[in-house]
């Protein structure tokens, strides 16, 4: 599976939005049955988006379901599954048996999940939740889990939990976490900024609430012909090295490890050509 960039929530009980998120340009649509539906809609929420999912046709647009936690979870994940459907986002995760729990509904299918680390025991368990079955890459609820802390929410008071989920997610090899949400998506200059940041600190991609933010996700993580020119150099300079290291154009001392930096840009930007192609 590729992976995207860009993940655009819509409510799981608006269907009119379903075919305008598809056509939206995201590399992928997650249908919400949680925190956009009210309890007394959840029950229609599941039908209308299990419906949805079997009759679509997304192409190489992935398709995500964010069930909700708690007793009616089984339900959602039973009602959900289809060939069309890419994984299941799981909200609240605090132990790697909650997954263990939904491997086990989702038998011999081939779909993945995405825990949501949305309290304080689950920053504590990241390691182990990320190691469970069928992860993909987690993420961080970071409203829920600011009012789990009882922090603020601002960067400073949740930079713990964002160097402790990306380094759980490489340690247990999979893929980086994307960013969470931001509710701002009128100023795409101070968003583009605020996803750059978290860029910098290990994140990759990012959940969107709205097709304008798709643009500034996409201008931060696709990598720019310059950028892709100077890490293929950098690489070439090191396989003519006659040691293992050697001296850019600036004249900056490349190692294995700024390789490594250079070959995540190349790599990115081929993942991004295929699939414009």
């Amino acid at each position: 599976m590729t992976s995207a960039l860009t993940y655009l929530y819509v409510p799981g009980d608006v269907p009119e939005r379903f075919d305008k998120a598809l056509a939206s340009g995201t590399d992928a649509v997650v249908l919400d049955l949680e925190d956009a539906v009210t309890a007394a809609n959840k029950d229609h929420a599941r039908a209308t988006v299990a419906q949805w999912i079997a009759a679509c046709e997304p192409g190489d647009v992935q398709i995500w379901v964010r069930v909700n936690p708690g007793s009616l979870q089984e339900a959602d994940i039973r009602a959900v599954g289809h060939s069309n459907l890419t994984g299941i986002w799981l909200p609240k995760v605090s132990s790697a048996q909650e997954i263990e729990q939904a491997d086990a509904l989702l038998g011999g299918s081939s779909t993945v999940v995405s825990p949501l680390i949305e309290t304080a025991a689950g920053v504590f368990a990241a390691l182990e939740i990320a190691r469970a079955p069928r992860v993909k890459f987690l993420q961080i609820g970071e409203v829920d889990l600011a009012a789990d802390l009882g922090v603020d929410g601002s960067a400073e008071s949740l930079s713990f939990v964002r160097a402790q989920v990306v380094a759980a997610s490489m340690a247990a090899g999979i893929d980086p976490p994307p960013a969470a949400v931001s509710r701002n998506f009128r100023d795409a200059e101070a968003f583009e900024a605020d996803t750059r940041m978290l860029a910098g600190l290990g994140f990759v991609g990012r959940s969107c609430i709205h097709p304008a933010q798709l643009g500034p996700v996409r201008t931060v993580f696709v990598p720019s012909e310059d950028e892709v020119r100077e890490a293929q150099e950098l690489l070439a300079a090191l396989e003519r090295a006659t040691s293992g290291v050697a001296v850019d154009s600036k004249g900056f001392l490349i190692d294995e490890a700024v390789a490594r930096t250079a070959r995540r840009v190349v790599a990115r930007a081929a993942v991004r050509e295929s699939i414009s192609t």
